[in-house]
């Protein structure tokens, strides 16, 4: 699970042989010398010195060792069935965030583990152009020198882009490295590299041909300031403050006293209403009745105010929310999503009022060229003015803002490409109900389904000019919406416009360039070589295996890898979708700048290590989001450590590499054989016993990838197992003699090897008993260099293996050795010892008299219990009075009851305590 300090590691490094580090290898083998403490470092030396602690400022040093070597390349030497994984491609302008972090520690994770297990391995790293993101950033950066983008040519802007690109593009591909991600960096790809560029191309052809694409003004978001249309995942939404408005609307022919007061949060849009709504019926608890509140002008028409008397429709339709505001709603099927739906079904027009810069156009008559905001406040002014406006009263909105920008989005109508998504995603979703493709967590699949079922057409063009120019060349002269040519190049689109038009035919190309997510749904098969279907690396590589990503774009992304991998090469682009959750905060609320809990990656690297991050995010749980603590990542980096110091007494221990008669005793023990486990010392029998069993359930939970379960397995195994039992008390790995190779690309460890269960609970047996004289000693406040006697008490079968373990027991509950008895019969003192009950029959009895000053404990328990007692006489003093309970808040009444209780049983504890102690007293 970590990464330069690896449990990987630690399953392997077992194979040194756990013999060295016990107290009874003397029963083993003559071969070893008392503990004498060596050190090893990288290069060997026993005179180099490992630092105390983990010093993780290493971790970039290694990594550039490792990538040097080409150990993050594919390797076909130890297996032909490769694993292979299309790393998501962060935007090109992003920096690194928790978000990377997360996604980058689950694909290594399972990277490294298949590496292990023998699969080549291809973990294939990119960038996106982020078409919306990087022409604002260079935008924004052409501010700062007084330019604006449109006085440049669109050749200059792309220029000034690429140079940006060219020196701070690089800048997230070298953080992701910093969290170690062991990516076939050889294979970067960025989806405006040429061969990418020509699979978009490809693609657009393709779908084009087969009637997949057309061109259509609907319904898009709006972004003003970009001045471009973007994808519902570049539109958050966020609860503010606003207002509602109530406006008269006259009915047309009626008296001053005929008419509907609409309620509306965006007044200004009025302009563009093609009618008013009401709901036909009104509900009661047994039946439906017409609405009398408007009923009566249904079929005639209303006036909109401030235009000139113009007339709309007054229809009734079930849509109209009774509930909110007034129950009449007015229909701007040019500037709201559900208006325009609502339209298209009843054949309402579709009437536009504002221009792409977010002012009124025309339609908007003497409030033509304002500010849309600003067009707001100057017609409520003039709508009060004439009577025509009601009230305002504060509401809150859902307001759509841009994730870029910030600003307020538009629903605006507008001529854009489009694809047709429903036969694509017929097949996308064939292809899990058929097992193709596994989603985990398994519930996604209801949201993956949800999503295909109810699909809509997708919006492919962007007004940008960075990205993916949009492959459609016009005819100078003719109609652009019916005379287009589709061509992979200007050369091929001239050539078909010259078979048709003649030789004299000119033509320009569409300005529009395709969504990002476009590029993106081709990566699996983009990035390995498509279309050229005889390329290497797809043959090799492709379909990929596994495509892990944040569950919060499984629509956006993922489904549209799917389809556009069945589309184009007939096959599923990768067989399991793994996605993960969001993290949050220590409180669990979602880090943002506006509530100041953003924690960045590289702060925490640089104090926590990136083994310690990595571990932390890998205990989480498939699909859930994780609250992240600067507690969790303390306690982590204490595991580092306590796997650095582990190594270092491994270290510490072993013979010099020159002494090559106790090396070859060494290497000679085989713990994938039977007997030479049976043969081992109990405590080793036991740990090499418990890792095989921890190697068969870390193994089978990487394969069901539930990675958060192998890094609590491993961490339960080393921390309470190994550390604190076994040897009580990595850049390591390259320190250690006898290796054979880098950790990165060492073999996992076999599974089922030998193990005893009935040796497994022998020595638990023997832990039960060290810990029950551990918690004596420390109830009685026992010195810890103290040595006391005690008195094992078991049957004869338990008898003869515990009391060869006579002098771990001793080492570990620090017992007089020489004063250490086994025997089946309580010991004769036993009235003046403490007797403890480790497990079933297994019982110790410990002399008091050698825990502590049996006198001087009286002494000091009497004046404890007075001073108890005088506290607990005055709390039911206190609750014996009637003023206090009676006029005290309950929760402090409540309180003193508790404490008093309390106080009553440690009490009564240290009244049993010193009636032991006193009838003690008089037995010695």
């Amino acid at each position: 699970m970590s990464l330069y300090i690896s449990s990987p590691a630690l399953l392997s490094s077992y194979r040194l042989n756990p013999l060295l580090f016990s107290r009874q290898r003397h029963r083993f083998t003559s071969h070893f010398s008392p503990l004498k403490p060596r050190f090893f470092a990288v290069a060997a030396s026993e005179k180099d010195v490992l630092p105390k602690t983990f010093d993780f400022s290493s971790e970039e040093r290694i990594y550039n060792w490792w990538e040097s070597q080409g150990y993050f390349k594919p390797n076909f030497e130890r297996g032909s069935d490769p694993f292979v994984i299309p790393m998501p491609p962060p935007n090109v302008t992003g920096s690194l965030h928790m978000g990377h972090a997360m996604f980058v520690t689950l694909e290594d994770i399972m990277v490294r583990y298949h590496r292990m297990k023998g699969r080549p391995t291809l973990w294939l790293p990119g960038t996106d152009h982020a078409g919306i993101a990087t022409q604002l950033v260079v935008e924004r950066m052409l501010a700062s020198e007084g330019i604006k983008r449109v006085e440049l040519s669109r050749d200059e802007f792309t220029k000034r882009v690429w140079e940006w690109k060219d020196k701070y593009g690089g800048t997230i591909t070298n953080q992701i490295k910093r969290l170690g991600a062991s990516c076939d960096w050889t294979r970067e790809r960025f989806t405006l590299d040429e061969q990418l560029s020509r699979a978009v191309i490809e693609a657009f052809v393709r779908l084009h041909e087969k009637g997949l694409i057309y061109q259509g003004s609907y319904m898009v978001n709006w972004s003003p300031s970009l001045q471009t249309a973007v994808s519902d995942l570049e539109v958050e939404y966020s609860e503010e403050a606003g207002t509602l408005y109530y406006i008269k609307y006259r009915v047309a022919g009626g008296s001053r006293d005929d008419f509907l007061t609409v309620a509306t949060t965006r007044p200004e849009t009025l302009f563009g209403d093609v009618a008013i709504a009401v709901n036909p019926k009104v509900k009661t608890n047994l039946f439906s009745l017409t609405d009398d509140r408007y009923s009566k002008y249904i079929g005639m028409m209303a006036i909109v105010p401030m235009t000139y008397g113009r007339h709309v429709p007054i229809i009734s339709d079930r849509y109209v929310d009774k509930e909110f505001g007034t129950g009449v709603l007015k229909i701007s099927p040019g500037h709201d999503h559900n208006d325009y739906l609502l339209a298209r079904k009843l054949g309402l027009p579709i009437l536009n009022v504002m221009n792409k810069d977010g002012t009124l156009n025309e339609v908007a008559g003497l409030f033509c060229g304002l500010d849309r905001f600003e067009a707001r406040k100057k017609l409520w002014s003039d709508l009060e003015e004439t009577g025509l406006g009601v009230k305002k009263e504060p509401h809150t909105l859902r307001v759509p803002r841009s994730q870029r920008g910030g600003e307020v989005i538009e629903p605006l109508v507008s001529k854009q490409w489009f694809v047709t998504m429903e036969p694509l995603a017929e097949k996308a979703l064939r292809a899990v109900e058929k097992g193709e493709l596994t989603i985990l967590p398994e519930r996604f699949e209801k949201i993956y389904n949800h999503w295909l079922s109810n699909i809509k057409d997708w919006c492919i063009s962007r007004q940008l000019w960075w990205g993916h120019r949009i492959p459609v060349w016009y005819i100078v002269g003719k109609d652009c919406e019916e005379e287009y040519i589709v061509a992979k190049s200007a050369d091929e689109a001239l050539e078909k416009a010259q078979k048709k038009y003649g030789r004299d035919v000119e033509i320009y190309q569409d300005p529009d360039v395709l969504d990002t997510w476009f590029s993106s749904a081709l990566w699996p098969f983009s990035t390995l070589g498509w279309p050229d279907v005889s390329a290497d690396d797809l043959k090799k590589f492709y379909p990929t295996t596994m495509l892990e990503t944040g569950h919060d774009i499984l629509f956006f992304w993922v489904a549209r890898m799917v389809m556009m991998g069945i589309e184009f090469t007939g096959t599923v682009p990768f067989s399991y979708v793994y996605l993960h959750g969001l993290i949050r905060d220590a409180q669990g609320r979602k880090m943002s700048k506006t509530l100041g809990n953003v924690i960045d990656p590289l702060d925490t690297i640089k104090e926590f290590g990136t083994d310690a991050l990595r571990f932390t995010l890998a205990l989480g749980t498939a699909g859930q989001d994780l609250n992240l603590s600067t507690e969790r990542l303390t306690s982590n980096k204490a595991f580092t450590n306590k796997l650095w110091n582990a190594g270092k007494f491994i270290l510490q221990n072993l013979p010099s590499q020159t002494d090559a008669s106790s090396w070859e005793t060494i290497l000679a023990y085989k713990f994938d054989n039977e007997e030479f486990v049976l043969a081992a010392p109990l405590p080793e029998c036991w740990v090499v016993s418990k890792l095989h069993l921890l190697i068969d359930t870390v193994t089978t939970s990487y394969d069901k990838f539930f990675f958060g379960d192998v890094g609590r397995e491993t961490y339960d195994f080393f921390w309470s197992d190994f550390a604190d039992w076994y040897i009580e008390a990595k850049e390591l790995w390259q320190a250690l003699p006898k290796r054979k190779e880098a950790l990165i690309i060492s073999s996992w460890p076999q599974t089922s090897l030998p193990r005893h269960l009935n040796l497994i609970k022998r020595f638990e047996n023997l832990q039960a008993l060290t810990r029950a004289i551990r918690n004596a000693r420390a109830e009685y406040s026992v010195e810890p260099v103290k040595r006391i006697s005690a008195s094992i008490v078991a049957n004869e079968e338990v008898l003869q293996y515990i009391s060869k373990e006579k002098e771990v027991l001793a080492l570990l509950s620090r017992l007089d050795l020489q004063n250490v008895h086994f025997t089946e019969s309580p010991p004769g003192d036993a009235n003046a010892s403490v007797h403890l009950v480790a497990s079933e029959g297994l019982e110790a009895y410990l002399p008091l008299a050698d825990m502590v000053d049996l006198s001087a404990e009286v002494q000091r328990l009497s004046k404890r219990l007075s001073k108890m007692q005088s506290e607990y006489d005055g709390l039911v003093a206190r609750l014996n009075s009637p003023n206090f309970v009676e006029k005290a808040p309950e929760d402090i009444v409540r309180g003193v009851r508790e404490k008093a209780a309390e106080a009553e049983e440690k009490i009564n504890l240290t009244k049993n305590r010193l009636d032991f102690l006193k009838s003690t007293v008089l037995v010695t």
